[in-house]
């Protein structure tokens, strides 16, 4: 999943931070990303310059304290398992600036639960994306318990910007 949002990340325009723990799993992300926006132009559906921007936005990072610098929006994408989100928000909420938006893609864990990993709750939602993310048009953005309007309003905005239609 975490491929496909960093590619629909960087074709809409955003600067894309792509982190893995695993230097060889960044590796292999990065190498899909690039084939399937190349795939994209072969077929018609992006121009070079799309293509090329895009990957000029995508940067890789193995450490998560350099991927979070400066950034304005985070799209979390780890394995569904509980224990590991929790885990991984507290470790963001530590790394992130305050007003950050913090996101979970996750898909059928309790964003009210991932949100109580950190101190500020507001400012975690879900966004889920379905599979395949650069194919697929829907983006369901999950209110935790104590979701500020505001996260869940831009993170409407940021999923529109992907080209994307969003259900609360």
């Amino acid at each position: 999943m975490g491929r496909g949002i960093a590619y629909v990340s960087a074709v809409a325009g955003f600067e894309t931070r792509l982190f893995d723990v695993s230097a060889g799993a960044l590796e292999r992300a990065q190498g899909q990303i690039r084939r399937d926006l190349e795939e994209g132009q072969a077929r018609g559906k992006l121009s070079f310059e799309q293509v090329s921007g895009a990957l000029g936005r995508l940067q890789p990072h193995g450490q998560l304290e350099d991927a979070l610098q400066g950034v304005d929006f985070v799209i979390e994408a780890v394995p569904e398992d509980m224990r590991l989100k929790l885990d991984t928000f507290a470790r963001l909420e530590q790394l992130a600036r305050p007003e950050v938006v913090l996101a979970t893609n996750t898909s059928a864990l309790s964003v009210t639960e991932i949100a109580s990993a950190v101190k500020q709750p507001g400012r975690v939602v879900g966004m889920h994306f379905f599979n395949p993310v650069p194919k697929m048009k829907l983006v369901e953005v999950v209110r935790a318990l104590e979701s500020s309007e505001q996260a869940l309003a831009t993170t409407a905005e940021v999923a529109r910007r992907m080209g994307k239609e969003t259900v609360l």
